[in-house]
This record gives C-alpha cells, sequence and structure tokens, in this order.
C-alpha cells in the first residue's frame, strides 16, 4: 500500500496556513470596520431614510422593543463595517490567489482590486439611487396609490435598516460575480466554454432571481435587475476565459 509522500502535503499544509492567515487578517479588517460604522450608526440611519423620501404616505421610524436600538446599532455596525473593510478584505483574497498567478497577472492587483471595489460601488450606488426609489413607493404606496386613502405607515426601525443594509449588500456582492468568476476559473472550478454553454439556462434563472428579489410585479422593474445581471454573466464568461488555469494554457500551446 503506498503512502503519500510527505513533501506532497506540504503544499497542501502551506495553503491551508496562508488561508488561515488571509481570514485572520479578514476578520480583522471587519472588526475595525464595524467599529467606524458603530461611530457613525446616526449619520447611517439617515442615509439609508433617502430612499423614503420618494413615497407619497406619510411614513415613519419607529422602535416598538426596548431592545430595538441596540440589536438595530449591532447591525449597522457589521453590515455596515464589512462594506467599509470590502476593499481590505478583496486585497487579502488577492493575496491568497496571486501566488497561483503569472509574473504579469500579479500586476493586476492593483486594477483588479480596484475594479472589484468600483464594482461594489456600483451595485450599491445602483440599489440605492435606482431600485430603492422605484421599489419603496410601490410596496408603501399600494394602497394610497390608486385609492382614496389617507394613513400613515409606522415602520419598525430595526427591520427597516436591516432590509436596507441586506439590500445593499446584496447589489453589492452580485456586482461582484465577475470577479468571483475570474477566481474560479482560475482554480479551474469552472471554463469559461462551461458558462458560455450555460447561457440560455442563464437567462431563465437570472429572470426568476430577479422577480424574486424584485418586490414589483411589472416587468420593467423586474428587467432593472435581471439586464445588469446577464451583462455581469456576459462579462464573468470574459474573464474567466482570461483566468483560465496554467496547465491550460500549457495545454493549448502544446
Amino acid at each position: 500500500m503506498s503512502k503519500t509522500p510527505a513533501n506532497a502535503e506540504a503544499p497542501l499544509l502551506e495553503h491551508l496556513e496562508e488561508l488561515r492567515i488571509r481570514i485572520f487578517w479578514a476578520l480583522g479588517f471587519w472588526i475595525v470596520g464595524s467599529g467606524v460604522a458603530w461611530n457613525y450608526r446616526a449619520n447611517i440611519i439617515d442615509f439609508l431614510q433617502y430612499p423614503l423620501s420618494f413615497t407619497k404616505t406619510n411614513s415613519n421610524l419607529m422602535v416598538t422593543q426596548v431592545t430595538d436600538q441596540l440589536f438595530m446599532s449591532f447591525s449597522i455596525a457589521m453590515w455596515g463595517g464589512l462594506i467599509v473593510s470590502f476593499p481590505f478584505i478583496l486585497h487579502q483574497i488577492w493575496l491568497f490567489v496571486a501566488p497561483g498567478l503569472y509574473d504579469n497577472e500579479r500586476k493586476w492587483s492593483i486594477p483588479m482590486i480596484l475594479w472589484a471595489l468600483s464594482a461594489f460601488l456600483t451595485g450599491t450606488a445602483f440599489c440605492y439611487y435606482v431600485f430603492l426609489p422605484k421599489a419603496l413607493p410601490f410596496m408603501i404606496d399600494f394602497l394610497g396609490a390608486g385609492l382614496d386613502v389617507s394613513f400613515v405607515v409606522n415602520l419598525n426601525l430595526g427591520q427597516y435598516i436591516g432590509q436596507m443594509l441586506s439590500y445593499l449588500l446584496t447589489f453589492g456582492l452580485a456586482f461582484e460575480l465577475p470577479i468571483l468568476t475570474f477566481v474560479l476559473a482560475r482554480l479551474g472550478i469552472v471554463t469559461y466554454q462551461l458558462l458560455a454553454s450555460w447561457r440560455r439556462y442563464a437567462v431563465v434563472v437570472l429572470l426568476i432571481l430577479a422577480a424574486v428579489i424584485t418586490p414589483t410585479p411589472d416587468p420593467v422593474n423586474m428587467l432593472m435587475l435581471a439586464v445588469p445581471l446577464y451583462v455581469l454573466y456576459e462579462l464573468g464568461i470574459l474573464l474567466a476565459r482570461m483566468g483560465k488555469p496554467k496547465t491550460q494554457e500549457n495545454a493549448v500551446e502544446q
């Protein structure tokens, strides 16, 4: 019965140790970012009330439980800290992936991080300035829009802030799909040929996903989300082709 050589286990242990170090630093940056978000939680609350200005119904944010403000502050610190520390977490991810790249590919480090950060900020901005100002009026003005009804909507402060942060984070991460595809392709988990062959299925899945995420039933708002997601999918195919593993490149050259 053959045994695995000790030197064959060394690379795996080195990768696991490197992964542990990167996770440690990423968590550290997240904690620091959470501290920053905690100190500015009042400003974040004001910032997240912007989409409510597009509603016609009189809406109030209220606290219904003694612990609501405390738990809401922790929620803001956690999710807000993740958003604040995201550029530094991206850098740790790149440091973990970079050893498996060519020297000329490592030069992409700063552009790749900046591109990933820009994609994340674009996703959150799209959610904040385009999606939420359309979605919230539909949900809150649902009865008052077409009926002669006058009432006041009282929203739980903690639930509202949590939903807004989750929407922003979801859209920001969705816009990171091309970067994720590049990394998966570089690791040999997916190929651009596989992704290209899944186009027709991806269209159906993205439309279903957009219909689930979008709270409005009209196709306009659904397409506002589905079209950017499909563009991101196509960008992912392009980056997957650029990020194919070295073994594939050598096989093609041979």
